[in-house]
C-alpha cells in the first residue's frame, strides 16, 4: 500500500510541475427544476468542449477557458436551458430548468423517449438514488465492477468482487439479481430463462452509460418485470449535439492496461454519430488465475429528419474472457480414492489453509503454460432503434425495437476432476493437469469415458433475443396524464457443452440416446470470444447435453397520473402473457423431442400519493401487488421436455413503502420505510455428499416450491453542499430479511438429473434470516475541491449482520429438533475508496484529465459471502489510473 501511494504521489507531484495555465473563469451554481435539486445535468462552455455535470445537489463547478459567454444545460426530461455568464461573474446562483413537455430530446439526438425509460421523474416520488454522469465517468475502471458505483446507497449490497473480470452480484433490500429489473434505455435485460445478470457480458456499461437511476422497491416501471427488489435503469449516451471526441489511457495493479477513443460528429444538419471504441486486458483481478482481456464497442447515429420525429440507432458490444476463482471452505477436504484395501488419499476441495487468501484452486499449468478450470468468454451484441413521435402539443408516441445475440459459455472438467484423481491438485492447492493427462494418456486408444480419464469442456449458451416496447403519452392538462403501452419480447436459447481441450487424448465417448455405443467427439473449439460469435460445435461434435428453449411474451401497460397543487395521487398497472417451449436433442431415441408450449399469465399493480408543503418537503406512499410468472428453469425438470411435478405456480409479491423528502440548494434529504411479502417462491440450493436410502449422491439440488421471504427495513440518505467546494454525502439502511412459512421440497441428483427424495410436508423456514447481503450498512462521502481543477474524494463503507447461505441439511435437522436454524453471521467489515481527479485547461477548450482510484485503502481483511461451497473473499487494496484528452 505504501509504494502505491508512494507511486501516486509521485506520478500526481509530475504532473503539477507539467502544468501550464492558461487564463481561466471559475463558475459555480445549483441547477434545480424550480423545487429539487436536478442531478446528472451536463454543464457545457458553448463553444468549447469544457464541461462537467451537477452532483446529487444539482451543483456544479466549472472551469470555463472563456471570461464571458453562455453556459448550456441539458438533462433528460428538461428543456435545453442557456445562461449568459459575464466576466468577473462566479457565482451563478439557482439555474431553473424547465420540465420538458413536447418530447424533444434533450441534450442529444434521442436515447428513447420519456415513456419508455421509467426514469423517475413522475410527479408521485419512489425511494431512488441516481448516478450522475461524472461519478460514472471517475469511479469506474476496467479493474472497477459496474455495480459498485452504485454501492455508495441504501440496501445495495455488492459480493464476489474477487472472483474474476465482471463475477460479481449485486443485492437489492436483500434480494438477487435475479428478482432485481435492470433496464437499458427501457429495455428489459435481465436473462430470459433464470432472470439473472452476468455482468462480464455487460462490461462495457461503465464506458457508455450516461446515467443510474437506483429505483428500490416498486419502483416507476410500468412494465411487467421481476423488480421485487428493485428497479435499475440504466441511460446510454446517444448523439451528441456538439462536435468532440476523447482519447485515453489507463492501467491498475495486476498488469491491467486499458486503451479508449470516442468521437461524436456533432450534428450535422439532420445527422450525427458519435462511437466509442476501447480494449483491455490483464494478468489477473486480484487472486491468482483470473486473467482476462477484452473490448468495448459503440455506435450512435442520430436522425431528426424534422421538428415531430427523431431516431436513433445504437449497437453497443463487449466482447470478452475471463478466468474464474470459486469460493473455497477454510480447511482442506481430502477423500480416498482406488479398490478397497489399496485407497489413496487424495485432496478432495484444497481450502484456504493451503491456497492462501489470493489461491486458486480452478488454476494450474500445462504445458508450460497457465490453464483455468473455468473460464467464462462471451460476446453479446446488443442493437436498438429508438423513434420517438411527437403527434400534438399533448400526444407523443416512443418506440424502441431492440434485437441481442449472445454467444459463449464457461469451461468445466467433464470427467473424473482433480478432487477424485491421485496428485490431482498440487500442495498449494492448484490444479495438476499434468496428472490428469497422464490418465488420459493410459487410456485404450487415448480415449477418455466417462471418470476413465477427463476434458476440458464449455457449457455453452448461445441465444437470439429480440423485442419491442412502445408508449403513447397524453397530457390532458396539467393536472392529468395517461399512457398506455405494449411491450413484446421473443426469445431462443441453445445450450450444449463442447469440447475445449482433450488434454492429451485423442477423443471422448460421448454417446446419447440417438449415438452408437463408443461414440466419439474430437473437434476442440476456442474460448475467443470473436471466435465463440461465429463457430460453436454442431450437432454432432456435442457432448453432455443439447437442448433448447424457446420464450413468448407479451404484454400491454398503463398509467395514470392526477395532481392538483402539491397533492399527487397515480395507479399503473400491466397484464402479460408468458409461454414456454422445451427442445431436447439428446435424451430421447427418436432425436428431437418438444413439449407443448405452457403459457401463464401475470399481472402487475400499483398505486400511490405524495403530498409535498412549503416547496419543500414531501411526503409519500406506494403499495402494489405482482404475480410474477416463473423463470423457464423452474417450469421443466432440467435437460428434458418433461414439465416439473407439481407445476410451479406464479409467485405473489406485495409491497408497501413511504417516505418523506426534503431538499433546498444545500441540504437533500431522503427516508423511507418498507415492506415486502413474496410468498409461492422457487428457490433452490445445491449441497454436496447427500445420503438416502444408503446412496451417497456427491453433487445435488434441493428444490423448494413454496417458499416464503419477508423484507422490512428503513433507509435514509442525504447530500450537503458544506461549501461551495465541499460536498458530504450519507446513506444508511437496516433491514430485517427472513425466511416464512412452510415449504415442500425435492432432492434432486445433479448428474441423472433424479429426483431421489420427496418431503411433500415440507420444512418450516419461519424466522431464518436471509443471506448472501448485509442486513445493516451505512456510508459517508466526502469530495472536496482543493482547486477548481483539482478535487479528492472519500468513500466509506460498513457492513454489517451479513449471513451465509442457507444451509438446508442444517435447516433439516434443526427443524427436527424443534429449533430455528441461523445461518452463520460473518464478520462486520468496513472498506474505505479514495480518489483524486486533475484537470489540466489547454487552449480552444481543450483538456487532459487525470484521475487515480485506491479500492480498499487500508487493505481490509473480510468475507464478502458464504456460500454453499465456502467463502469468497473480499477484493484486498486496488488501483488504477489513467489520463483522458478531451478536444
Amino acid at each position: 500500500m505504501k509504494k502505491i501511494s508512494t507511486q501516486l504521489v509521485t506520478l500526481f507531484s509530475m504532473l503539477l510541475l507539467c502544468n501550464v495555465a492558461w487564463a481561466q473563469t471559475v463558475l459555480r451554481g445549483v441547477v434545480t427544476d424550480g423545487t429539487n435539486p436536478v442531478a446528472g445535468a451536463s454543464v457545457l462552455v458553448q463553444g468549447t468542449s469544457a464541461g462537467t455535470s451537477t452532483d446529487a445537489n444539482g451543483a456544479f463547478t466549472l472551469n470555463s477557458p472563456k471570461s464571458s459567454g453562455v453556459l448550456i444545460f441539458r438533462v433528460l426530461g428538461f428543456n435545453t436551458s442557456e445562461i449568459n455568464f459575464a466576466e468577473g461573474q462566479s457565482d451563478l446562483g439557482t439555474i431553473v430548468l424547465q420540465a420538458q413537455e413536447d418530447g424533444e430530446a434533450i441534450g442529444e439526438v434521442v436515447v428513447i423517449g420519456k415513456g419508455i425509460i421509467d426514469i423517475a421523474d413522475r410527479k408521485t416520488p419512489i425511494a431512488v438514488s441516481t448516478i450522475s454522469p461524472l461519478e460514472i465517468q471517475e469511479k469506474s475502471g476496467a479493474n472497477v465492477e459496474f455495480p459498485e458505483l452504485m454501492k455508495n446507497t441504501p440496501s445495495i449490497y455488492v459480493a464476489d468482487q474477487a472472483s474474476g473480470f465482471g463475477d460479481s452480484k449485486m443485492f437489492v433490500r436483500g434480494f438477487d439479481q435475479s428478482n432485481t429489473a435492470f433496464l437499458l434505455n427501457g429495455q428489459p435485460i435481465n436473462g430470459m430463462e433464470d432472470g439473472n445478470m452476468y455482468w462480464s457480458n455487460w462490461s462495457a456499461m461503465s464506458d457508455v452509460a450516461n446515467l443510474i437511476q437506483i429505483q428500490r422497491g416498486l419502483g416507476s416501471s410500468k412494465l411487467a418485470i421481476s423488480s421485487v427488489g428493485g428497479t435499475v435503469n440504466i441511460v446510454t449516451k446517444a448523439t451528441d449535439m456538439v462536435r468532440r471526441g476523447s482519447v485515453g489511457m489507463s492501467t491498475g495493479n495486476d498488469g491491467l492496461a486499458k486503451a479508449m477513443i470516442s468521437y461524436s460528429t456533432g450534428m450535422q444538419g439532420k445527422w450525427g454519430v458519435s462511437f466509442m471504441l476501447n480494449g483491455w486486458r490483464a494478468d489477473k483481478k486480484y487472486a491468482l488465475g483470473t486473467a482476462g482481456a477484452g473490448q468495448n464497442y459503440f455506435v450512435s447515429v442520430g436522425y431528426k429528419p424534422n421538428d415531430n420525429n427523431t431516431f436513433n440507432f445504437l449497437i453497443f458490444g463487449a466482447p470478452q474472457w475471463h478466468d474464474q476463482n470459486f469460493s473455497k471452505p477454510l480447511e482442506t477436504s481430502y477423500r480416498e480414492i482406488g479398490p478397497t484395501g489399496n485407497k489413496t488419499k487424495v485432496i478432495g476441495t484444497p481450502g484456504y489453509d493451503i491456497t492462501g487468501e489470493r489461491g486458486n484452486s480452478n488454476y494450474g499449468w500445462y504445458n508450460g503454460e497457465g490453464l483455468s478450470q473455468r473460464t467464462n468468454f462471451y460476446h453479446k451484441p446488443v442493437t436498438n432503434l429508438n423513434w420517438d413521435l411527437k403527434i400534438d402539443d399533448r400526444s407523443s408516441l416512443s418506440t424502441v425495437l431492440y434485437a441481442s445475440m449472445g454467444k459463449g459459455g464457461g469451461t468445466g472438467i467433464l470427467g473424473n476432476g482433480p478432487g477424485y484423481t491421485v496428485n490431482g491438485f498440487n500442495s498449494n492447492g492448484t490444479t495438476n493437469w499434468d496428472a490428469l493427462a497422464a490418465i488420459n494418456a493410459a487410456q485404450p486408444n487415448k480415449i477418455s469415458n466417462g471418470n476413465n480419464g477427463s476434458a476440458l469442456r464449455a457449457s455453452v449458451n448461445n441465444h437470439f433475443w429480440y423485442g419491442l416496447v412502445s408508449n403513447y403519452n397524453f397530457e390532458a392538462n396539467e393536472n392529468f396524464s395517461f399512457n398506455l403501452g405494449a411491450d413484446l419480447r421473443f426469445y431462443k436459447g441453445d445450450h450444449f457443452q463442447q469440447l475445449i481441450n482433450l488434454l492429451g487424448s485423442e477423443g471422448r465417448i460421448a454417446e446419447n440416446k440417438t449415438r452408437e455405443k463408443g461414440y466419439v467427439v474430437s473437434e476442440t473449439f476456442s474460448t475467443n470470444p470473436w471466435s465463440s460469435l461465429f463457430n460453436s460445435a454442431d450437432v454432432d461434435q456435442r457432448v453432455g447435453y443439447d437442448n433448447s428453449e424457446k420464450i413468448n411474451y407479451q404484454g400491454v401497460f398503463g398509467q395514470v397520473e392526477y395532481s392538483l397543487d402539491g397533492f399527487t395521487a397515480f395507479v399503473q398497472g400491466s397484464l402479460s402473457n408468458q409461454s414456454y417451449q422445451k427442445i431436447d436433442r439428446w435424451n430421447y431415441a427418436e432425436g428431437e423431442k418438444k413439449s407443448k408450449f405452457d403459457k401463464k399469465f401475470g399481472y402487475n399493480i400499483k398505486g400511490g400519493a405524495s403530498y409535498t408543503f412549503e416547496d419543500a418537503h414531501t411526503i409519500f406512499a406506494n403499495i402494489g401487488q405482482y404475480s410474477r410468472q416463473p423463470f423457464l428453469d423452474n417450469v421443466f425438470v432440467s435437460n428434458t421436455v418433461n414439465f416439473v411435478d407439481p407445476s410451479v405456480d406464479n409467485e405473489k409479491i406485495f409491497g408497501v413503502e413511504a417516505g418523506y423528502k426534503y431538499s433546498n440548494p444545500i441540504v437533500a434529504v431522503s427516508f423511507n420505510a418498507y415492506y415486502t411479502k413474496w410468498d409461492n417462491r422457487f428457490t433452490d440450493y445445491t449441497a454436496r455428499d447427500y445420503t438416502v436410502g444408503g446412496t451417497t449422491y456427491p453433487d445435488v439440488t434441493y428444490l423448494f416450491t413454496g417458499v416464503g421471504q419477508l423484507h422490512k427495513g428503513l433507509e435514509l440518505e442525504f447530500d450537503v453542499n458544506v461549501l461551495s467546494n465541499l460536498k458530504l454525502r450519507g446513506y444508511g439502511s437496516i433491514g430485517d430479511w427472513k425466511y416464512d412459512g412452510t415449504s415442500p421440497y425435492r432432492v434432486r441428483d445433479n448428474n441423472s438429473f433424479d429426483i431421489v427424495f420427496e418431503d411433500k410436508e415440507g420444512q418450516d423456514l419461519t424466522g431464518v434470516k436471509v443471506g448472501n447481503a448485509a442486513q445493516t450498512t451505512f456510508g459517508l462521502g466526502v469530495k472536496y475541491y482543493i482547486l477548481p481543477q483539482f478535487s479528492i474524494d472519500a468513500d466509506y463503507n460498513h457492513y454489517a449482520r451479513l449471513y451465509g447461505n442457507v444451509n438446508v441439511d442444517d435447516v433439516i435437522k434443526s427443524s427436527l429438533n424443534n429449533e430455528v436454524y441461523q445461518p452463520e453471521e460473518l464478520k462486520a467489515y468496513n472498506v474505505v475508496d479514495a480518489g483524486l481527479s486533475y484537470t489540466f485547461n489547454l487552449k480552444n477548450g481543450k483538456n487532459v484529465k487525470f484521475r487515480g482510484n485506491v479500492k480498499n485503502l487500508f487493505n481490509e481483511n473480510y468475507f464478502s459471502r458464504k456460500d454453499a461451497f465456502g467463502y469468497f473473499y473480499g477484493l484486498g487494496t486496488t488501483w488504477n489510473t489513467g489520463l483522458t484528452y478531451n478536444f
